[in-house]
């Protein structure tokens, strides 16, 4: 049995999704998390090493398996189960391929700056929630790879860890419940990144 279970994890996991975890003698959060930081710092330098279509499904699944593929086995999948957030599983594709193509738009027509398009295109990733777990970290990931590609800077994500319960973690869930009230109030959000 899984000590981390219902241990008020952001996204619960099912059952199912439990027992797609590779490493045997993980039981508490504490070890699961410092396993996915592993995973998470390969995914960064794979997402970093060289020019890549950010803006594609292919890239998004990729990503997320090379943060997670050593954790869990579904990862790069796309959930099939209800969560607390997120929209509907039959969704995600059709979701994904709007937010892309909106991405693609603010880019090509300069609706945004960069910092905004970033900002916009994380929380818009994190609502759709395309998979059981890892949602956050892989879409701040995937914001500061479309930062650098436009020729910006990685976000700070308010220099703080954001998985444990704290401080940091509260102000970066109230900025995109602010943006989640009103799509055209990322200012906090847009601080918070930059923060």
């Amino acid at each position: 049995m899984k000590i981390f279970v219902g241990d008020g994890a952001a996204t619960p996991l099912t059952p199912e999704e439990l027992e797609g975890l590779i490493p045997g003698h993980i039981t508490l959060r504490s070890e699961l998390n410092e396993f996915e930081q592993r995973g998470i710092e390969e995914g960064s330098r794979w997402a970093f090493a060289r020019q890549r279509d950010l803006l594609s499904a292919r890239f998004i699944r990729t990503l997320h398996r090379r943060m997670f593929g050593g954790v869990w086995r579904w990862a790069g999948a796309f959930r099939t189960t209800e969560k607390n957030i997120g929209v509907a599983p039959e969704q995600i594709s059709t979701q994904l391929k709007l937010l892309l193509d909106d991405a693609r738009y603010w880019i090509e027509h300069t609706t945004y700056g960069p910092d905004e398009i970033c900002v916009r295109f994380h929380h818009r990733l994190v609502q759709i929630h395309p998979f059981p777990n890892g949602n956050g970290r892989h879409a701040r990931l995937m914001a500061d790879a479309l930062i650098v590609q436009l020729g910006g800077k990685r976000f700070t994500w308010g220099r703080t860890n954001l998985i444990s319960k704290g401080d940091g973690r509260q102000k970066y869930l109230s900025a995109l419940k602010a943006a989640d009230r009103d799509l055209n109030d990322v200012a906090p959000l847009l601080i918070f990144a930059r923060s």
